[in-house]
């Protein structure tokens, strides 16, 4: 027999112990310092289903390097894919300009009303819906629609009432 073929794989456990030190000198120099340990963890992973078919006397070390390579490399491909974090995305306006721009004091009390008189201002006094319609869209009756929509109105005079221009101005120019 020759001796590669008495050689006895060692747990891979064992092989982590060792070679883990490499593989992430490798992972950080192709990487940088930050993805570095996610390839590192990638590596082990990938080696850790194929160790078993890997022959006794394989050179783990080069074996190891090669997977960590093809890591890097997916991580690499994944990172042009990814979005960069910014800490405030820009604005983008649409063609009817930036909804809202300039009175954030009003979006502020309309997004704190409950969810239904929120929606039965938003139909009505934005989107100039009537209340039928709307009631259909909230599944309610039309009165109960009608309703949400006046008690949010009372709600946002309430909560702007330190905000006089805003509190007596509709866009619709009614009351309800």
């Amino acid at each position: 027999m020759q001796p590669r073929q008495l050689a006895t794989k060692k747990p891979f456990e064992a092989v982590v112990q060792e070679q883990g030190a490499t593989v992430l000198r490798v992972c950080r120099a192709v990487l940088g310092v930050h993805d570095a340990d996610d390839a590192w963890s990638d590596t082990f992973l990938a080696a850790l289903q194929s160790y078993p078919a890997l022959p006794a006397g394989a050179n783990v070390q080069a074996w190891l390097v090669t997977i960590a390579h093809r890591k890097c490399i997916d991580h690499l491909r994944a990172g042009n894919r990814r979005a960069l974090p910014t800490d405030s995305p820009p604005e983008q306006p649409s063609r009817l300009g930036i909804p809202g721009e300039g009175h954030p004091e009003l979006l502020d009390a309309v997004a704190h009303l409950p969810p239904k008189q929120r929606q039965a201002v938003a139909y009505h006094y934005i989107a100039g819906m009537p209340y039928k319609d709307i009631a259909v869209l909230l599944g309610v009756t039309p009165e109960a629609a009608r309703r949400a929509g006046a008690d949010g109105v009372k709600a946002l005079r309430t909560a702007l009432a330190a905000s006089p221009a805003l509190a007596h101005s509709s866009p619709k120019g009614d009351s309800e």
